[in-house]
């Protein structure tokens, strides 16, 4: 009965319960969202564009690898995921110290070193909880009865991770006004650093 349900929904329907099956799965606190989120406020939204546009893209080839089944080749190679996981813990570590140590927006020059595009790229594709998320909402979708057909996933697929991304990234440059302030940029890093191992350790343990 479900079935016949959802296969009677209209194509406008389907795609807006992708929508809100991404936003809430892949949408959700994780290493790289909250990192993302981290570098706005800690460096500003035109310093962090290239970060997060690595992150982005590097979700975008995390999705391509998912709906070409490399997923399963993960799973049946299970040697590969904790090289992943080191892999990706490792950096936000790394990424987690840049956070807490950055200087006042005040007193940062020109030169000062950010995060770039290719640490955002690398970040994503050695995350595993991006592929996991990104799987359980291929998946579902797939297993509907749907007409969208995957080249239609695929696009709204992307298209979200780019909206998610950037709703991340404005949402910590709300706080660079703060950041001007020593005391303030201090606490601030600081509290992001300490979320994004947090993020990072609870998504391990799931």
């Amino acid at each position: 009965m479900a079935d016949g349900i959802l296969g009677e929904a209209q194509p406008w329907q389907q795609v807006l319960a992708l929508i809100v099956a991404a936003t809430v799965v892949m949408g959700s606190p994780g290493p790289a969202t909250i990192s993302v989120t981290a570098i706005g406020a800690a460096f500003g939204l035109r310093p962090s564009l290239a970060y997060t546009s690595g992150v982005a893209l590097g979700t975008i080839a995390v999705l391509l690898a998912v709906a070409a089944g490399i997923l399963g080749m993960l799973t049946s190679l299970p040697v590969l995921a904790p090289v992943l996981a080191t892999a990706s813990a490792a950096y936000i570590l790394y990424l987690a110290f840049r956070i807490a140590t950055a200087p006042p927006l005040a007193e940062r020059g020109s030169m000062a070193t950010k995060p770039d595009f290719l640490g955002g790229f690398m970040l994503a594709i050695a995350n595993p909880k991006a592929y996991v998320a990104i799987g359980a909402v291929f998946a579902g979708a797939a297993s509907r009865a749907d007409t969208l057909g995957v080249s239609t996933r695929l696009m709204v697929l992307a298209a979200m991770i780019v909206a998610i991304h950037v709703a991340w990234l404005l949402a910590g440059t709300a706080f660079a006004r703060f950041l001007r302030h020593p005391l303030a940029s201090r606490i601030i890093n600081l509290a992001f650093a300490a979320t994004l191992v947090l993020t990072t350790a609870l998504a391990a343990l799931r």
